[in-house]
């Protein structure tokens, strides 16, 4: 065996400390507080950072070691003044969305944050195409796409409250200030929904979602990686799971799979994936979608 000489020594560590020193985050400081592994879902402890000191945006991030799987939360104050919620152009035509990439989403629409939606139509990358929206959407009042009775909704009405229901369950569209659809509520009243299919049971995806805590202050946002070696997906339940250790007590996911992103705009004011969004089974390749759910900072 070689004698390595101090001079390698130190190349090594100085190596070391500056790739490990320099990984961005999106919290407004370099943070060591997150937890790197859990063993198990039920031990994992979120410890939140803050995004936007504040203004009332929380951050999180975990890495569960049974199953593998990684994921990040953003907790939202909505009661904060500053928070303003930001859907699609209410101007869309009546059912289609021009296809956009989440990052790009945040950025057009100047957004701290962003999560992709709606369920659409056509898989691409490609940014401008008409993309025919499943389920509902309304922004500042105006109604995009109609509701689809057999999937979920978050809404925001216009005297402040939010809610997560089924989109059949929709009594009336005029008290409602913005919406976007999904496919399943996943956690109503504390409780995992668990009538649902053996194969939906068992399937592992990316997953987008939201939560509600109960009295409706604060919504939870969270992307779970999937499809890349460190991390395997998510089962609804596993989803509803973390989604509850948030604090959720009700919670919808989103369209998954290759549209998963939750966006973010880094400390150096550039909008990033927080997430590894896979598209045609490339990492960090993000997909185009329809509507998007954004959070814009009003300091």
């Amino acid at each position: 065996m070689k004698n390595i000489k101090p001079l390698h020594v130190i190349s090594i560590a100085f190596f070391c400390i500056v790739c490990f020193s320099c990984r961005t985050s999106p919290v407004s400081r370099e943070y060591d507080l997150f937890p790197k592994t859990s063993e198990t879902l039920e031990l994992y402890a979120p410890v939140w950072g803050h995004f936007a000191a504040g203004i009332g945006i929380e951050y999180t991030e975990g890495i569960i070691k049974t199953p593998e799987m990684e994921f990040m939360g953003l907790k939202i104050d909505l009661r904060n003044p500053a928070i303003e919620i930001v859907v699609n152009d209410p101007s869309s035509k009546m059912g289609i969305i021009p296809s956009i990439k989440t990052t790009a989403f945040a950025e057009t629409y100047r957004c701290d944050a962003a999560i992709n939606a709606n369920p659409f139509n056509t898989s691409s990358a490609n940014e401008g195409l008409p993309l025919t929206v499943v389920g509902i959407t309304i922004s500042k009042g105006t109604l995009i796409s109609e509701p689809n009775p057999n999937y979920a909704a978050l809404v925001f009405y216009k005297n402040g409250n939010p809610e997560i229901l089924w989109q059949k369950d929709l009594d009336s569209l005029d008290e409602i200030e913005h919406a976007v659809g999904g496919f399943f509520v996943i956690l109503k009243d504390g409780l995992f929904q668990d009538d649902v299919s053996d194969f939906r049971k068992s399937v592992r995806h990316p997953r987008s979602a939201a939560g509600l805590s109960p009295d409706g202050r604060f919504l939870y946002l969270l992307v779970i990686n999937g499809r890349i070696p460190s991390s395997v997906g998510a089962t609804e339940k596993e989803t509803a799971q973390i989604l509850k250790i948030f604090g959720a007590q009700d919670a919808l996911i989103f369209d998954g799979g290759g549209s998963s992103c939750l966006a973010l705009k880094y400390p150096d004011g550039k909008v990033r994936a927080a997430n590894t969004p896979v598209h045609l089974g490339i990492s960090n390749y993000e997909r185009a979608v329809a509507a998007c759910l954004g959070i814009r900072i009003n300091p």
